[in-house]
């Protein structure tokens, strides 16, 4: 069992930078692969960027690639999300995701944490 709490979010103007983090509970962390997702007003959740146990392997959504940066610290239990260069339509919920690393579906989730970027 995994529990996951972000936090970090808040408003921010276009152009600007935020990290936001998730802390996860238990000491199995490091095998755990873990991801952002997020969901606008009326959209339906999309995923962001997922990082593997080790950290060695990162992978982004075209929307994100080359402004978002996915990292983790196992000794911390701790996954973030550095995101620059923010845009109004990365407005969202941003959620983060654990999937032990022999599974295929992202089993637990936090509460999410609000973004909101003005233009």
């Amino acid at each position: 069992q995994v529990q996951l709490v972000e936090s970090g979010g808040g408003l921010v103007q276009a152009g600007g930078s935020l990290r936001i983090s998730c802390a996860a509970s238990g000491r199995t962390f490091s095998s755990y692969a873990m991801a952002w997702f997020r969901q606008a007003p009326g959209k339906e959740r999309e995923f962001v960027a997922a990082i593997s146990s080790s950290g060695g392997t990162r992978n982004y959504a075209d929307s994100v690639k080359g402004r978002f940066t996915i990292s983790r610290n196992n000794a911390k239990n701790t996954v973030y999300l550095q995101m620059n260069n923010l845009k109004p339509e990365d407005t969202a919920i941003y959620y983060c995701a654990a999937r032990y690393v022999t599974v295929s579906r992202y089993d637990y989730w936090g509460q999410g944490t609000q973004v909101t970027v003005s233009s």
